[in-house]
């Protein structure tokens, strides 16, 4: 081939096992030049970054989902194994493949590695954790590694940068390099078998070394593998497994067989293995945090320190932001002369896209903890010391790794349950998924209890404060869980089925890997804020300003301004809403801000900021608290909001599912059309009756207890 000329973009494949560290090396490559969408037509995560080179030149990362093999047996896999075909909706057929292997567990990673070198694609393998193997007394001889493959191989430790430059190195030079082949040979009779069906495949246009793979792969396909995607090509598999019966060869292990005895040989010529017991102080620390008592206690600790974090040292900064918009608010208000283009810029934007801004700091905390737990290792032990409970449920423990990612957001949540093999196990996650609190709602939350809720000491580290936004994570997670049981003992009864998940090892997560994973969430986060909210305040703004009302000499200022919002088009949308929302003792403010957050929920806080007008204060947030705490009933002169519609109010946007995006997600992800629709209907209907039952309830209970009333 020829050498990639100065100035060029070279495409290259990153793909590797779960737990090998290969976001981590993209993160490390690529840095936040990186944009985030989905494949064509699904919706796996499609995740493309860029690496700048001296020469002016350039690398065209594609980061592939993590699969164990290309056997398509998920749509993760079935996505890498259309992209190194080169087939699928959008094709995108790289010029290398980077393959990143665990050199801790490097057996089971070289299956993979194995199916990618018959390809007919150039490739490298980055030979990740090398540090982790070196603690364990894994020693690895490299030389001996490349003369086995046929591949570059580079040492690397991404979580630490190091490796990079060799590896990039060794991609560019990959691209002036033959192709590896296949390095083991199958039976004589076994090539005779699959030789009509490498035909057939090479003739509906796969290359001939990805033919030979793909062959050898849909020997233990089903019947519905898109590789069998003409008559010819069924027929032609069908007839090479018989003939492998007659030969007294296995189809469905042939594959299996073939290349883990080639790779026990690789092992065996480059890897010396310790005699001692591999990182015992791992296990020490798994006799604890998977013990059936300390284990869920570790886990309750864990949560509670989350959530008095995010709610704790997220302050100081979220009093800066708060300071900059109030100065910002105040600069406007003073720089423009009184007018509608005036209150447009204080009112509807600085009020309405800050008062949502001023909590990314509580965000970008909780997208941080999200990240050092799931990059030690902890994440996944969280999933296994949960089995026991969701087995009670009807479900088993890999389902609660989408669950806890919906602490996050329940879109990429409900994308994760791909990776749940049992449909109808897959429907019932998806269907409890938004229950867990995601951090869309952390503004509602964060508003409401620290206009309403005292920061009393409870324990050391922990105060009412934080205990009650650790109460709301809390139950909405209940919730799910006897949601989901009652799904599995009615609409989508079935079986339970055992829980095979792979621990990863205890690790230091990279400072690096997590501060690019953050920002892109807090860039995900500004973005929607600079649209969606912006968008909506303006809209809410605008019906909140007109018709006009006369001004009345009469009136105090305040009284004018509540009087033109109930004389306003949103005012009386407002009323129109208020006689369904009035048992739970909202008004008609309330009402307008919930129907607003359908389009996102954080819009709750930027709809209440607009109409209250806090845009110019000092210090936004707090104004708006203050605003609501002296809010008072015209007539009877009581508080419009206390602590129990406080409480009321967070518990119907805990169960609520006031968020578009989430509904467009299940559609797609439980089957699209009208089964989607359908399904999503379900989940809209359930969770806002439950919204509506549990405020209700909340309200009624607590006034019978004395603990406040309402308007």
């Amino acid at each position: 081939m020829l050498p990639p000329a100065p100035g060029e973009t070279l495409r290259v494949a990153i793909i590797g096992n779960p737990n090998t560290g290969k976001t981590t090396l993209f993160n490390a490559l690529t840095g936040l030049r990186q944009r985030v969408g989905n494949f064509a037509g699904v919706t796996v995560e499609r995740v493309e970054g860029q690496v700048r080179l001296p020469d002016g030149g350039q690398l065209a990362v594609l980061d592939l989902p993590g699969s164990y093999s290309l056997s398509a047996g998920s749509p993760d896999e079935r996505i890498a194994l259309e992209v190194l075909l080169g087939q699928g909706r959008d094709p995108w057929r790289p010029d290398v493949v980077l393959v990143v292997v665990d050199a801790v567990h490097l057996e089971r990673n070289l299956f993979l590695a194995s199916q990618v070198m018959e390809l007919g694609l150039p490739m490298v393998l980055a030979l990740n954790q090398v540090d982790a193997a070196e603690s364990q007394g894994i020693r690895i001889d490299v030389p001996e590694l490349v003369h086995r493959l046929g591949v570059p191989v580079v040492p690397t430790v991404a979580k630490r940068g190091e490796g990079i430059d060799p590896l990039i190195r060794a991609v560019r030079t990959a691209a002036t390099l033959a192709a590896p082949a296949r390095r083991f040979a199958l039976p004589a009779a076994a090539e005779a078998a699959l030789a009509p069906l490498v035909s057939q495949l090479a003739e509906a246009g796969l290359p001939a070394p990805g033919a030979a793979m793909e062959a050898l792969r849909l020997l233990a396909a089903p019947a519905d593998d898109g590789g069998l995607a003409t008559p010819a090509v069924a027929a032609a598999r069908d007839t090479a497994v018989a003939a492998l019966a007659a030969a007294g060869l296995p189809a469905a292990r042939l594959e299996s067989s073939a290349r883990f005895g080639w790779i026990g040989e690789v092992m065996a010529a480059a890897i010396t293995h310790p005699t001692r017991p591999a990182a015992p102080w791992s296990d020490r620390i798994d006799a604890v945090v998977l013990h059936r008592v300390w284990g869920p206690v570790v886990f309750l600790l864990v949560m509670g320190l989350v959530f008095q974090g995010v709610f704790t040292w997220a302050q100081p900064v979220m009093d800066g932001i708060e300071g900059a918009l109030g100065a910002l608010g105040g600069w406007v208000a003073a720089a423009l002369p009184d007018g509608t283009f005036e209150s447009l810029v204080v009112d509807g934007v600085i009020a309405g896209v800050g008062s949502v801004v001023v909590f990314l700091p509580q965000i970008a905390i909780l997208f941080a903890f999200i990240g050092v737990l799931e990059h030690s290792g902890y994440m996944a032990r969280a999933a296994f010391l949960m089995d026991r409970l969701m087995r009670r449920v009807g479900l088993h423990g890999k389902s609660f790794i989408p669950m806890l990612s919906g602490y996050a957001c329940a879109v990429p949540g409900i994308m994760a349950t791909r990776t749940i093999e049992a449909p109808r196990d897959r429907l019932v996650t998806i269907l409890v998924v938004p229950l867990m609190s995601c951090s869309a709602r952390l503004p509602v939350y964060a508003l409401l209890i620290g206009a309403f809720i005292p920061a009393t000491p409870l324990l050391p580290g922990l105060s009412l404060q934080g205990a009650t936004m650790l109460g709301m994570y809390l139950l909405g997670t209940v919730t799910a869980l006897a949601m989901a049981a009652l799904f599995k003992r009615t609409l989508l009864r079935g079986p339970v089925r055992p829980m095979i998940l792979e621990l990863p090892p205890y690790r230091w997560p990279s400072v690096r890997s997590l501060a690019v994973s953050v920002a892109q969430r807090c860039q995900l986060f500004l973005r929607r804020a600079g649209t969606v909210i912006l968008a909506l305040s303006i809209v809410l703004w605008a019906m909140a300003t007109w018709p006009r009302l006369p001004v009345d000499a009469a009136r105090t200022p305040a009284q004018q301004q509540e009087a033109q919002l109930a004389h306003s088009a949103l005012g009386r949308a407002g009323h129109a809403i208020e006689p369904l929302v009035r048992p739970l003792g909202f008004d008609w403010k309330v009402g307008v801000s919930i129907a607003a957050s359908f389009a996102a929920r954080e819009v709750f806080v930027s709809t209440m900021g607009t109409i209250y007008g806090v845009g110019d204060a000092e210090h936004p947030e707090a104004a708006l608290a203050e605003r609501l705490r002296a809010e008072r009933h015209p007539v009877t002169g009581a508080p419009v909001y206390t602590p129990l519609l406080a409480v009321a109010l967070m518990v119907f946007y805990v169960y609520a599912l006031m968020c578009m995006s989430t509904v467009a997600v299940t559609v797609r992800e439980a089957g699209g059309g009208r089964l989607g629709w359908t399904w999503a209907g379900v989940q809209f209907g359930y969770m806002l009756a439950l919204a509506y039952g549990a405020s209700w309830l909340v309200l009624m209970v607590g006034r019978a207890l004395g603990w406040g009333t309402g308007a």
